[in-house]
């Protein structure tokens, strides 16, 4: 309670002092070590000061301060360890403030990757920037950010805004980042890498910027694949140009989400980075739209409070889907509806905390946010859900917004709306509107077909057999098909034969693979044709046969192996490590190959590796009961990651292993030969009570 007290307290004095003063710009000239993991150097800040303020507040976490001047005038000033303190040389007005700071942040900004593909990249979510750069928690103060950053030549720095010019000088290169329009704090970014990148006009001339690591230029196109696609689309949906000139896209490894829409510089996840066959399976499409969708909701106009959250997150989602059915069409588009419908109604049934609550969960800010969208723009045409959208934009932008801000211009344009119940029903009530929602969707053929379909559980092989044939002989989309096949997994082989040729006969990558994973048990006679799932352009296709293959005719285990000899699938290596695993267990395999896999399997599980790699290697080398040293000291430096999913697994296996004797003593043993981070971590651990 007390804490929750001191919260409120904070929130209230900053909002007080968005009233008294108001920051107007940032000028940063950084310098950043990552051998000490620290970021140094100088801030000028230009703010006025409207009424009297007895402190002036920037968030600045465990930094060190020097040379702090107000008005070219040195200050006394304090430092909380949380807030860098103001109360002297400022006067009502324009005033500039100046200072020299230091910072080891613990969060926010990340360094990772190894010495020679080094990668450093921010993450400042919410109000996290104060942990490397002096700024404001409070989304609300928006400030115009240039940023000048110092590092080593040989890498590549990108932020937000226009690269003005660089300077070199002996090994190190400064870049020089202006931006022209204000933005909230937590939208400011770096990231360091060796980097490539290439430069396409949007249909408005706006540069689109996409960089990529020179390993994977190969896969530059399915990674960007529909990204001008997309922002084209946009401009023209949304009915307001791109607001900030110039758009970016970093991918990082070890990121800690799926994607983060700072201002003009999206950086995403590495595991985006896919190639032609990795598109088929999850590809960057949703994620790119979703992300620059939030340069419009949540960047050009940001909500208040976490209460408003959906105004951004909900936004985002319908727009990436509205983006989406551009590239895949109708049904596609109503089968992600349908999907998060039925997410939406199975989550009412425990939580009940509405959209508009800042405790709302993901899936509300984001899913049923984006249904609410989707309900008042069929309810009102989307020729005036253009016009509210674009009236909304124009009317606030680089401004903070409140739910009722944007229901407003609903109100305007479409009058006999009733947006009070529709703010009531969708937005303040917990409960989903399914109902309404299947009335919705019933308007696309492909989504009756599919209820239709799904009714046809309720009758017997025998009287939908003809059916099921015609289904899969029609060109209906996918899903419909892929029902067929889960009605009809547990039907004998003899039954359904027909069905599951017909199946692979459409040569479709989806109703493919649900072949693969509804036929567990293969009979000689269809041996062959599920064989050919192993060449689809499918890496989860690939392994799920594989492995259903492997254990349906072991006397054939040569022939999958040679077949997957050369796999290495998608970011995380999948099936690579696959077919380590499954080598290993051969009784063909020479010594000097079990020892050379092995060796190629145990590092995997190192720091070399991004967490999903080395996740992916762990579990393999467990599943064999393989006890080393080195493996069990990779497990303790994974507990220090930075990943708090690849943390959490790391502890949950150090706990279950400790749980016997042996390990424990083997995990004890290990410890005076840890670094301080990981012995903590391990210690922590080993004294736990059971």
């Amino acid at each position: 309670m007390r804490l929750l007290v001191f919260l409120l307290l904070s929130t209230f004095s900053f909002a007080q002092q968005i009233q008294k003063v108001d920051f107007k710009t940032a000028k940063g000239n950084i310098v950043i070590n990552p051998k000490e993991k620290k970021v140094f150097g100088s801030v000028r800040y230009v703010f006025t000061v409207k009424e009297t303020i007895d402190t002036i507040k920037i968030d600045a976490v465990k930094m060190n301060f020097t040379s702090v001047k107000i008005n070219k005038k040195e200050v006394k000033f304090t430092n909380s360890g949380k807030t860098l303190n103001l109360f002297e040389g400022f006067k009502k007005g324009k005033n500039t403030v100046t200072f020299d700071y230091e910072a080891f942040p613990k969060q926010t900004m990340y360094f990772t990757g190894v010495e020679d593909n080094m990668q450093i990249w921010t993450q400042g979510q919410g109000k996290y920037t104060s942990h490397w750069f002096p700024s404001f928690d409070d989304v609300n103060e928006k400030v115009i950010f240039d940023m000048n950053v110092t590092f080593d030549k040989k890498y590549n720095v990108i932020a937000n805004g226009f690269l003005k010019t660089t300077y070199t000088s002996g090994d190190s290169k400064k870049w020089y980042y202006e931006m022209k329009k204000p933005m909230s704090s937590y939208l400011l970014a770096l990231a360091v890498g060796d980097f490539r990148n290439k430069v396409i006009a949007s249909k408005s001339r706006t540069p689109l910027q996409f960089f990529i690591q020179p390993k994977d230029t190969a896969k530059f196109e399915p990674t960007y694949r529909y990204s001008k696609q997309i922002f084209d689309y946009f401009e023209k949906e949304i009915g307001v140009k791109y607001p900030w000139k110039i758009y970016k896209q970093i991918p990082v490894e070890d990121f800690l989400y799926a994607g983060m829409e700072n201002t003009t510089a999206t950086i995403f996840a590495q595991d985006f980075v896919i190639d032609s066959i990795g598109f088929n399976d999850r590809n960057y499409v949703n994620v790119n739209a979703h992300e620059l969708a939030h340069q419009w909701f949540g960047d050009l106009v940001t909500a208040k409070s976490g209460k408003h959250h959906w105004l951004q997150e909900g936004f985002a989602t319908y727009y990436a889907l509205l983006a989406e059915r551009e590239v895949f069409g109708e049904d596609y588009f109503y089968h992600q509806l349908y999907r998060s419908s039925l997410q939406l109604r199975n989550a009412a049934k425990t939580d009940t905390i509405p959209v508009m609550n800042e405790k709302a969960s993901s899936l509300s800010f984001y899913q049923k946010g984006a249904w609410a969208l989707h309900y008042l723009r069929e309810s009102i045409g989307a020729k005036a859900f253009q016009k509210a959208v674009k009236c909304y934009l124009n009317k606030y932008k680089f401004k903070n917004v409140e739910t009722d801000y944007f229901l407003a211009e609903i109100k305007k344009v479409a009058p006999t709306f009733d947006t009070a119940n529709f703010k009531k029903t969708w937005l303040e009530d917990y409960r989903f509107q399914m109902d309404v929602a299947n009335g919705l969707l019933r308007k696309n053929q492909f989504i009756t077909t599919l209820f239709e379909t799904q009714q046809l559980r309720k009758k017997t092989f025998a009287e939908n057999k003809s059916q099921f044939i015609e289904i899969l002989q029609s060109d209906v989309y996918y899903p419909v098909k892929t029902e067929i096949l889960y009605q009809i997994r547990e039907i004998s082989f003899e039954d359904k034969a027909p069905l599951l040729r017909l199946a692979l006969q459409t040569n479709d990558i989806k109703v493919r693979q649900a072949v693969a994973e509804f036929t567990n048990d293969i009979p000689a006679e269809f041996k062959t044709e599920y064989e050919t799932l192993l060449s689809d352009d499918s890496y989860e296709t690939k392994e799920i046969a594989f492995m259903n293959l492997w254990k349906n005719f072991p006397e054939n285990r040569a022939i999958y192996l040679e077949k997957a000899k050369d796999w290495v699938g998608g970011n995380d290596k999948s099936l690579r490590i696959l077919y380590i695993t499954f080598a290993l267990e051969s009784d063909d395999l020479s010594y000097e190959d079990q020892t050379v896999y092995f060796e190629e399997l145990l590092n995997y599980t190192s720091a070399n590796y991004e967490s999903s790699v080395r996740q992916n290697a762990f579990v393999s080398l467990f599943s064999m009961n393989v006890d080393v040293e080195i493996l069990l000291k990779n497990l303790v430096n994974a507990t220090t990651h930075h990943k708090w999913q690849f943390t959490k697994y790391a502890r949950d296996k150090i706990r279950n292993l400790i749980s016997n004797e042996k390990y424990r003593k083997e995990f004890e043993s290990i410890l005076v030969t840890l670094n301080e981070a990981e012995k903590n971590k391990l210690q922590n651990l080993l004294n736990e009570k059971p």
